[in-house]
């Protein structure tokens, strides 16, 4: 190893924000989920990567974090059961022995009128955007609040906040996201646990693969900085909030939106 990459490791060790800390992230496989873990990591967080189905992707996560000399590892559940939840945490405290850190990411879409929607369809989203991040949230903050330290992070979306035509089932699930945090911020902010929200607008991830050609470029011309979203700015946003950086912010909705709405 030469001098140069010695002296990398060195500074990476004594800089890290979050050295020592163990970060849960869910729906970590891909997108912004894999963009926040892989940030963390960076910082010196110990990551351990959730997901559902997406065997490969959080496999793939693992390595980029491997390949930055960061410590993750990989447990898989869905987090849309509350037994599911307990048993996550459970997990991550038994390899762990804390969690300091815990970005409830997951989330799916759906597009289309919200009249032609089935039961299902409302049910997994719900479970899976807002109950999935309430069902989690409790389950570790036990783990915070009995050592007076903690930070939970909820992705939301800038539709939590306006709303969004034809996607009038995940706006729900978001806003109702937002008023979690604001709520449970004040509850807990005397156990030293702080919780916030960034609500990303449109970011440049599978999700949003459909937009493309004409349909992308005009959507681009209407966000005032000209371009979708990078998953590591929200990465980024992710540090700064899990770091004491931000010791005094708490209950906070950040939008990271271009300047769209």
């Amino acid at each position: 190893m030469s001098d140069i990459q010695l002296y990398n490791i060195w500074l990476r060790f004594v800089m890290n924000k979050l050295r020592g800390k163990v970060a849960l992230i869910t729906g970590a496989s891909r997108g912004i989920g894999r963009a926040i873990a892989v940030e963390l990591a960076k910082e010196g967080a110990s990551v351990i990567i959730n997901y559902s189905t997406d065997d490969e992707g959080a496999k793939e996560t693992l390595e980029e974090i491997k390949s930055i000399n960061g410590y993750g590892v990989i447990v898989k559940g869905d987090i849309s059961a509350f037994d599911n939840c307990q048993m996550i945490v459970e997990e991550v405290l038994k390899v762990m022995g804390k969690i300091d850190i815990l970005v409830n990411n997951a989330g799916i879409s759906h597009i289309g009128l919200f009249m032609d929607s089935t039961e299902e369809e409302i049910s997994r989203i719900l479970n899976t955007n807002l109950l999935g991040a309430i069902y989690l949230t409790k389950h570790v903050l036990n783990n915070m609040i009995s050592r007076k330290s903690g930070t939970v992070i909820n992705i939301s979306s800038m539709w939590g906040e306006v709303g969004a035509s034809c996607e009038v089932l995940y706006s729900a699930t978001k806003g109702g996201l937002n008023s979690f945090t604001k709520a449970l911020a004040k509850e807990v902010a005397p156990s030293n646990v702080r919780v916030n929200c960034i609500a990303p607008g449109v970011i440049d991830t599978k999700m949003n693969s459909f937009l493309e050609g004409d349909e992308k470029k005009s959507l681009e011309e209407e966000i005032p900085l000209g371009r979708f979203g990078l998953p590591s700015e929200i990465g980024k946003i992710a540090v700064f909030l899990s770091s004491e950086d931000s010791s005094y912010i708490t209950g906070q909705i950040i939008r990271a939106d271009g300047g769209y709405i």
